[in-house]
């Protein structure tokens, strides 16, 4: 099936590689690095745990497979960090990203490129670690929804050239839920995916609406998010507000921009007071600030 990115909010954009996705905590380098050590024929997981290499994983010329923008997206990320010497210490080759399918069992560098690119696409999988297990086939599956393509799991040439296109970004209007510094942006962070940002702000801060639109959950939500108010902005774009002392509002209120949803606080998994901004179109988490950044 032709795979499908319409919607009034979206278009492809942004550069290859930022200064947002380089790497730039140790931990992530060394995620990164051991997923790169791993050899570069692909390999596989048998049912006991043992490793092997898998015969079953055949290369594409580079004629079949535009592979350019994985390999550098995976040399920005993986390799461009703090400590330049892990460049020179683990080489990138072209040939070995260029395989044809990756599925899950499968360990080594292009599984690590895979999720890397996934994540930027908008279905981060945990871990940036080279492992295709169930969590990464999961993401390729949302993913492949998202395009409407066959939700088969299997990262074969048709999805691998989807994620070669640059990742969706929002072209509407949102306003700044809070009035304060980014203080950890969209993209990677200590081996994960960050899929919003961070805005530091006072215990009890006002939290505005970023849009109009209605409530679609408001309270209590486990996995880390403490008190979430999630609102739907209309043309399948969804804001997420997180770690919130309060809440203002209900499922189902109608709100303006502007109007108080609830304040600042450190419910959940967070370090202290501050909000976790995430926007999602169709279900993929996209940089907030690529609309945000227009109202401030």
């Amino acid at each position: 099936m032709k795979s499908h990115r319409a919607s009034g909010w979206s278009a492809k954009g942004g550069s290859v590689c930022s200064a947002r996705r380089v790497v730039m905590v140790s931990a992530s380098v060394g995620l990164l690095a051991g997923a790169l050590a791993a050899s570069a024929a692909p390999v596989a997981v048998a049912s006991d745990g043992r490793v092997s290499r898998s015969a079953s994983v055949t290369p594409a010329s580079s004629a079949e497979v535009p592979w350019s923008r994985v390999v550098a997206h995976f040399q920005c990320a993986a390799l461009r960090a703090a400590d330049e010497r892990c460049a020179a210490s683990i080489p990138v080759e072209r040939s070995a990203l260029a395989t044809q399918v990756l599925q899950r069992g499968m360990v080594g560098r292009e599984v690590a490129a895979l999720q890397l690119l996934l994540a930027e696409a908008g279905f981060p999988s945990g871990p940036i670690d080279g492992h295709f297990g169930v969590r990464t086939e999961t993401a390729t599956r949302r993913y492949q929804m998202w395009l409407g393509l066959d939700p088969d799991g299997v990262a074969g040439r048709e999805t691998l050239g989807e994620l070669t296109a640059p990742p969706p970004r929002l072209h509407g209007r949102l306003e700044w839920p809070v009035r304060a510094l980014v203080t950890s942006a969209f993209g990677l962070r200590a081996g994960r995916f960050h899929a919003g940002i961070d805005l530091t702000a006072p215990l009890g801060t006002a939290v505005a609406a970023a849009g109009p639109g209605r409530v679609t959950w408001a309270g209590w939500r486990d996995g880390g998010w403490g008190k979430l108010v999630v609102i739907a902005h209309g043309d399948g774009v969804r804001s997420f507000n997180a770690h919130l002392d309060s809440v203002d509002v209900r499922v189902g209120e109608t709100v303006a921009a502007g109007a108080r949803i609830g304040r600042v606080g450190a419910t959940g998994r967070a370090t202290g007071p501050h909000l976790h901004f995430e926007v999602r179109l169709r279900g993929a988490s996209v940089d907030p600030e690529s609309a945000l950044r227009r109202s401030r």
